[in-house]
């Protein structure tokens, strides 16, 4: 059974930032592309950035370029999302997610399993 552990939420100014971990279990981690998303109140849960399973290849939302990078550990069986220049509109409950293959992909229907989520709260 696949389990995912996000962690490294909290409150942060706006221009601050931070890095959200999430640890996998039950899976053959380096096997399977990683994903993070973000749901903020009263939104859809959106697709933020995704990983291969080697880690050779990314993809990020435009509104997340340049500011977000995510990277993995596939010793530790970890996704990492270090979050840089937040903004207020970041504010969300951020999870991640594994895909049961090594490619990358941008939609939640691409995702097999899912974390409980993070929140992440940025103030003015």
């Amino acid at each position: 059974q696949v389990r995912l552990v996000e962690s490294g939420g909290g409150l942060v100014q706006a221009g601050g930032s931070l890095r959200l971990s999430c640890s996998a279990s039950g899976l053959t981690f380096a096997a399977y592309a990683m994903g993070w998303f973000r749901q903020a109140p009263g939104k859809e849960r959106e697709f933020i950035a995704s990983i291969s399973g080697g880690g050779g290849s990314t993809y990020y939302a435009d509104s997340v370029k340049g500011r977000f990078t995510i990277s993995r550990d596939n010793v530790k069986n970890t996704v990492y999302l270090q979050m840089n220049s937040l903004k207020l509109e970041d504010t969300a409950v951020y999870y991640c997610a594994s895909r049961g293959s090594p490619v990358i992909a941008t939609t939640i229907a691409g995702f097999r399993s899912w974390g409980q989520g993070t929140q992440v709260t940025v103030s003015s």
